[in-house]
């Protein structure tokens, strides 16, 4: 096919990397932007709207509450809060039609804590609030499967199935937190990551066009529940993804174990090799299910827990049945002492820890422990955590799960500290055999935020260095997404998709999207 054959899209001058040149496309036009917002009034109702645009066309960006990342606040010309999927859609269609509006930028619950919370990663967005779409919409436990709202909370999911055979995969956020904006941001549950829990997902595209990807239920045959189906399998798409905004999803729900047992190894840092060795060892064998959890001593005491300066304490679950259990969690604490490598083997079944009572809950599919601890850390609770007036903020880098590894980031978070004077605590996720999450949070106050965020800046620097990349990014560093990206054809393919699917620039771009090259990151 030569160049005349292509397609507009990918027709005319390219740019050095490959690409097509940017189309000539004008800034959002604010009396644009009032159009569309209009429109969508009409759908929603006037109530449900909050514009920035005066009736002259002046645009003055709307209020916004504050971010607990302390990041800078984003210019928002609007923010619209449907009712309903359809609602949405309608929404989404009528923003198409006003090519001149800025782009759509859309939220569940808005709870990103630690990496922007509510705000977008570039200017001059209207926010889609999906926060009111609350409905589980289906749930079958035989079959192990809910069809959820973005807006559902993993509490109210949670409360759902309490006494029930099934559970879900929760996070150790709160109980007011998006199943579905988790689970989309590849965000980590106790049992598993949390995208491994989406079985499907309701799209609407940038052109209204509403698509199911991956498996959904039929009312009139029972068809397995296998995401992947036959040909190219498009649910990855719309993860960390501005192709498409999800208006609902098909959740897997776990089947509740009889019953569980925490084990809890502590170790100091000399012995953290031998240790996360031992641990993946473990995993590999069977002797421990779900995802193992390891605390640094600033991630313990920092969230109310106990542990010596330089101690580590890793949480291991064991799954089994009434008669088998003790036997179960007795072959890892056997193993555990044999190693040589842990201080303290504890298995009691109600710790007095607050961090080890949080995890029993957490591994138990029971997320409001959480509140209590969030409580106890911030003297707030979740729903004000924004404006407390307090600051966190998190880095998350993915690291090989070994035990070298695992030192090797260690020591970059010592360095970190020394470099900059800011400390972070680490909690280690094993999320499978081979690679495990290394997330990185402090807690400051605003006297610190400067200090704090250059410290982010440099943990970027120092463990995409190492070859330790990130797997989920703030606000403030989307641009690291090309920095990353392993392959630079994979990554243009993904700006094709978006001129393909969203010619109007519908949707803004998201914190993994990629801005038009000419720096310009809006409309």
């Amino acid at each position: 096919m030569t160049t005349a054959e292509l397609p507009d899209a990918f027709a005319g001058p390219r740019t050095s990397t490959g690409l097509p040149s940017p189309r000539p496309v004008a800034p959002p036009d604010a009396a644009g932007t009032r159009e569309a917002l209009l429109a969508a009034a009409a759908v929603v109702g006037a109530g449900r709207v909050v514009s920035a645009v005066d009736s002259d066309g002046r645009a003055a960006p709307i209020a916004r509450s504050a971010n607990v990342g302390m990041f800078r606040s984003r210019s928002v010309l609007g923010t619209v809060r449907p009712r309903t999927p359809q609602q949405a859609r309608a929404v989404v269609l009528a923003f198409d039609r006003f090519p001149a509006a800025c782009g759509l930028q859309a939220l569940s619950t808005g709870r990103n804590w630690g990496l922007g919370s509510r705000e977008p990663a570039f200017d001059d967005v209207v926010t889609l609030d999906l926060g009111d779409l609350t409905e589980i919409r289906e749930l079958d436990l035989a079959r192990g499967y809910a069809v959820i709202d973005p807006g559902v909370t993993q509490g109210q999911l949670a409360a759902r199935l309490a006494g029930t055979a099934r559970m879900i995969n929760v996070t150790n956020s709160a109980s007011c937190t998006s199943v579905v904006g988790n689970a989309i941001e590849r965000g980590v549950g106790f049992r598993a990551q949390r995208v491994e829990d989406l079985l499907g997902l309701e799209v609407v595209l940038p052109d209204g066009d509403l698509v199911r990807v991956g498996w959904w239920p039929e009312a009139d045959r029972v068809t397995p529940a296998y995401p992947h189906g036959l040909g190219p399998g498009l649910l990855p798409l719309f993860l960390q993804s501005d192709l498409g905004i999800v208006t609902g999803a098909v959740v897997r729900l776990l089947p509740r174990p009889e019953r569980s047992r925490v084990v809890r190894v502590r170790f100091p840092g000399d012995k953290l090799v031998p240790a996360v060795d031992a641990i993946r060892d473990w995993l590999v064998a069977g002797l421990v299910d779900a995802v193992p959890k390891l605390y640094d001593d600033a991630a313990t005491t920092r969230y109310g827990g106990t542990a010596g300066t330089g101690e580590f304490v890793a949480h291991l679950c064991v799954d089994g049945t009434a008669r088998t259990i003790d036997a179960l969690v007795g072959l890892l604490v056997a193993e555990a002492h044999a190693t040589g490598a842990f201080t303290d083997v504890d298995s009691a079944e109600e710790p007095a820890d607050l961090v080890a009572r949080d995890v029993v809950a957490n591994y138990a599919g029971d997320p409001t422990h959480n509140d209590v601890l969030f409580g106890a850390t911030f003297g707030t609770t979740p729903e004000e955590l924004d404006d407390s007036g307090r600051g966190w903020l998190f880095f998350l880098p993915l690291v090989p799960f070994t035990g070298a590894d695992i030192a090797t980031a260690n020591r970059l978070k010592e360095q970190l500290a020394a470099e900059t004077g800011v400390r972070f605590g680490s909690v280690l996720h094993g999320l499978s055999t081979e690679y495990a999450d290394f997330v990185m949070s402090v807690r400051f106050g605003p006297e610190d935020r400067t200090a704090v965020h250059a410290a982010l800046d440099r943990a970027h620097e120092l463990f995409i260095g190492a070859g330790f990349l990130p797997y989920r990014l703030d606000v403030d560093h989307a641009d690291w997404t090309d920095r990353v990206a392993l392959d630079a054809a994979a990554r243009d393919l993904t700006l094709r998709l978006k001129r393909l699917l969203d010619p109007h620039d519908t949707i803004a771009p998201s914190r993994y999207g990629h801005p038009r090259p000419d720096g310009w990151h809006g409309r």
